[in-house]
């Protein structure tokens, strides 16, 4: 069972950090080694990851051989997931992918292709995006797939105008083998994703002579809705056109019901399903559990796991984080760490958002002494804190001026590889700063450069004020020289890399 702290426990953290309890009992989550870098076992992922992150380009080669390790496509793709999750530099993994696929008869995976592209589309090279992609067809172009289209596309138009985003979805006619609906599909995904459905169905008109649509395209389409009145009328216009709804269809109407909290035509969605003979899945009824959350029905929400069961559908992790965000929006913590107990008792591991649903909760009630004691614990059972885990805790950690447990995360991340070092260093070095830990905020700085990774110029310029506030030149111009070896800071306007339209909605030209 678990065990919430009082506020007055966080004062014995300077003395011992053990003497934190665990928020709740999940002694029994199996853990691998692959999933938890945390084990003292020599894991073979963590080992090349380690070696690519901290060794020189000019040894790089000899490193990689001395360990005798087989850099398999299965290794390959994990070391690159490492990179993404961890937000490490990501021309190191470049240099990586490429050393690996010089070999001689080796051919990279698709997955690890559409991973090192996604870490050059984050850090917005797109020009090595494209770089990567003419190698790749020169020497194995059938790795470039519809999925790799939708992966680039989905980077440039985070940052990037439609019409750009739309130009370089043209590109890929001469770089993806089969350059059809497939990829049509996943430019308008991107778009209902990144911009908003004017857009998507602007672009949909324009280019749907030069496509197929099938099924697929209508229920991307309708996923992108967010109002139920244009829901329904994209749903009628689908079914006026000849094409019959699936699973998928009845998904997407059910999701923007519950999210606009009209349950009860969610509910007449499951009755005409099960007239059609189609049965709801287990997305179908994580959108409902989700819906009776808003509306203030935790405990009918909770019914449906069951009621799931008899139709032959069982909960997955995403059901139950489903339920146990709904009674952390209630206020009912207990009933939530039960169900985290149950989710390992019936084999399912909590993943980060399960644990990020309650770090919100701990957040908005400042309750660090928990947040703390649950961070303990998802780092024991094996699960990485991702960004938003770490952003949780440094905030509040800011908020009560806890320098102590903040270094700790910041070592935590360094050493374990999670994170955004960007966005947490922000908080951090705010913090560093407020309270005069000048050289701790000077060595954290020096950890992340040695990482790859620019301080932002917000960072910057706050440790370069108080550095010259107090006369450290010396240690200033040694952080400018590292800066300088590194490049230029991360501060980098939008239209650095492509351009930007001032209009929300772009109507191309036929």
């Amino acid at each position: 069972m678990f065990q919430l702290q009082s506020s007055s426990s966080i004062s014995r953290y300077a003395s011992s950090s053990s003497s934190i309890a665990l928020c709740f009992n999940l002694h029994n989550i199996p853990t691998s080694i692959h999933s938890c870098p945390f084990s003292s076992q020599n894991d073979d992922v963590e080992t090349i990851f380690n070696i690519v992150t901290t060794t020189p380009s000019n040894s790089l080669r000899a490193s990689l051989k001395s360990t005798q390790i087989l850099l398999s496509n299965d290794l390959i793709d994990k070391v690159l997931k490492r990179f993404r999750f961890s937000h490490q530099n990501p021309l190191q993994a470049l240099e990586f992918f490429r050393l690996t696929g010089n070999r001689r008869g080796f051919y990279h995976s698709s997955v690890s292709l559409d991973t090192m592209l996604y870490l050059l589309g984050r850090s917005r090279k797109f020009e090595l995006v494209w770089d990567v992609l003419v190698e790749i067809r020169k020497k194995d172009q059938s790795l470039i797939t519809a999925r790799t289209v939708m992966v680039v596309l989905g980077r440039i138009a985070k940052v990037c105008s439609v019409r750009y985003t739309v130009d370089s979805f043209k590109k890929f006619r001469k770089l993806v083998p089969e350059f059809g609906v497939d990829c049509y599909n996943g430019l308008l995904r991107t778009l209902c994703q990144e911009k908003s459905m004017t857009d998507a169905r602007n672009v949909y008109d324009t280019l749907k002579h030069g496509f197929k649509p099938n099924l697929q395209t209508f229920n991307i389409l309708l996923s992108g809705w967010k109002s139920a009145e244009e829901a329904e009328g994209f749903f009628d216009e689908m079914k006026g056109m000849g094409v019959r709804p699936d699973v998928v269809s009845y998904n997407c109407l059910i999701d923007v019901y519950c999210k606009n909290r009209e349950i009860d035509k969610a509910y007449k969605v499951f009755d005409k399903m099960r007239e059609e003979d189609i049965s709801p899945d287990v997305i179908s009824y994580t959108s409902l559990i989700g819906g009776l959350g808003l509306v203030g029905q935790p405990d009918k929400a909770h019914d449906l796991l069951k009621e799931m069961k008899e139709y032959g559908c069982y909960p997955d992790v995403a059901a139950y984080n489903a339920v146990i965000r709904n009674f952390c929006m209630a206020k009912r913590l207990g009933e939530a760490y039960k169900l985290m107990d149950e989710m390992v008792g019936k084999g399912l591991e909590p993943n980060a958002t399960t644990y990020n649903v309650v770090f919100r909760t701990f957040f908005w009630s400042n309750d660090l002494v928990n947040s703390w004691s649950l961070y303990q614990r998802m780092r024991r059972s094996g699960c990485l804190p991702n960004t938003q885990s770490c952003m949780f805790l440094i905030r509040l950690i800011k908020r009560q001026e806890k320098v102590e447990m903040g270094l700790e995360l910041w070592n935590d991340m360094v050493k374990n590889g999670f994170g955004s070092y960007v966005l947490v260093s922000d908080v951090l070095f705010d913090l560093l700063c407020i309270m005069g830990k000048l050289a701790d905020a000077e060595r954290c700085f020096l950890q992340m450069i040695e990482k790859g990774q620019k301080p932002s110029y917000i960072s910057f310029k706050r440790i370069k004020v108080l550095k010259e506030l107090t006369n450290k030149h010396k240690a200033l111009k040694n952080l400018s020289e590292k800066m300088a070896r590194i490049g230029s800071i991360s501060y980098v306007s939008q239209t650095d890399e492509c351009p930007i339209d001032s209009s929300s909605s772009v109507l191309l030209p036929s």
